[in-house]
């Protein structure tokens, strides 16, 4: 264990010198202004919906679109739609599916199913409901795409957390371990997936690589839609933008089955990788040596060493990423033992939940409704 607890620390140390390399780099700026259509997926309401969605219409850009859509033209969030449609009425178009709309299992994509064809643009910006930007955004975006190699493009998000301890703990999650395990991985090999913050992709390249018909078979589309890039030869580019995902998780049996569905999913598609994803907790490797040390004065300086750098990352990772709504170092404990016991709890099924449906992922990453 204290070699694990060691393998670990070096983690640590290597993800705060690489968060402290992003925060280095200017966010990318250009002249180039391709038309950009924002895609936005609606399902169910959630808080300050309408805010978030008014902050994708005020960009300080020159040709863009938004798009609002949900596949049932009852559903709750469609009232929130229509108010910013209202406020927006030359930039946004609020959208539904009817009887002839594709079906696909992933309910995302299904979603997006009526809304892809309303789009113009020469970007593709998919962009979940729960994520909100600053007016630079798109400017951010089209100035990736000014290299021709780039067919892709995805951005990081830091967590901004509603009242609650899931919502915070939640958050943490975010820019704390997930953000920093990303640009480890980046400088371990080139990029090939995308997330759900920020799916950026050129219009012909999204047909190229059979556009929703592909990606809707898949739970992990956003991953999917990365590596399908990749394989065209083109570069899924890392955007220095961070975008905000307000989240408001209302409980913590409602977070835990959140991140169980990023962890099957991220187990089913990387293996290998997923394995290694303890690595990154060393707080928690670091205090189960203690326990299990028969030598403890070494053992407290483990913990020692991993505590100080656990906080450091912390606070790194609030500066890089722009974090408005700071956590306490109090809740690192608790923030890594629940991330370690999701990690362990991928382990026992494939079974994932999604809003209120459960789905089974085969090993190949495909979707279907579990029976």
């Amino acid at each position: 264990m204290g070699a694990l607890a060691l393998a670990s620390l070096a983690y640590g140390a290597f993800a705060l010198a690489r968060v402290r390399a992003f925060a280095r780099r200017p966010i990318e700026t250009g002249a180039a202004a391709p038309r950009i259509s924002v895609l936005k997926p609606l399902h169910g309401d959630e808080p300050f919906l309408e805010a978030k969605l008014r902050s994708f219409c005020t960009q300080d850009y020159p040709d863009y679109e938004v798009i609002l859509g949900a596949r049932d033209a009852d559903d709750p969030a469609l009232a929130s739609a229509r108010a910013v449609a209202a406020a927006f009425p030359d930039r946004v178009r609020v959208v539904t599916s009817d009887a002839a709309t594709p079906r696909h299992a992933n309910p995302k994509a299904n979603t997006l199913a009526g809304i892809v064809p309303h789009a113009t643009g020469e970007i593709f910006a998919i962009v979940d409901s729960d994520m909100r930007v600053e007016p630079d955004y798109l400017r951010a975006l089209a100035a990736s795409f000014a290299d021709p190699q780039v067919g892709a493009v995805t951005c990081l998000y830091r967590g901004e957390p509603l009242e609650g301890l899931a919502s915070r703990v939640g958050a943490m999650g975010n820019h704390e371990h997930f953000a920093p395990s990303v640009l480890v991985a980046q400088a371990l090999g080139p990029l090939r997936y995308c997330f759900g913050a920020t799916m950026a992709v050129r219009r012909e390249v999204f047909a190229a690589i059979g556009g929703l018909d592909v990606l809707g078979m898949h739970i992990a589309d956003d991953a999917m839609l990365g590596e399908l890039v990749a394989a065209q030869g083109l570069r899924v580019h890392l955007s220095r933008y961070v975008v905000e995902n307000v989240v408001s998780e209302a409980g913590m049996r409602a977070l835990w089955q959140h991140e169980l569905r990023w962890g099957r999913t991220h187990r089913t598609l990387r293996p290998a990788g997923y394995v290694g994803l303890f690595l990154t907790y060393p707080l928690v490797l670091a205090l189960g040596a203690l326990v299990l040390a028969p030598k403890r004065r070494r053992a407290l300086a483990l913990v020692a060493a991993a505590a100080a750098l656990r906080v450091a990352l912390q606070r790194e990772t609030q500066r890089a990423f722009g974090v408005r709504s700071k956590s306490s170092p109090a809740l690192i404990p608790l923030r890594d033992l629940f991330g370690c016991a999701v990690w362990a709890a991928a382990f026992s099924s494939r079974t994932v939940r999604w809003s209120h449906d459960a789905f089974a992922v085969a090993r190949d990453g495909t979707v279907a409704p579990h029976v």
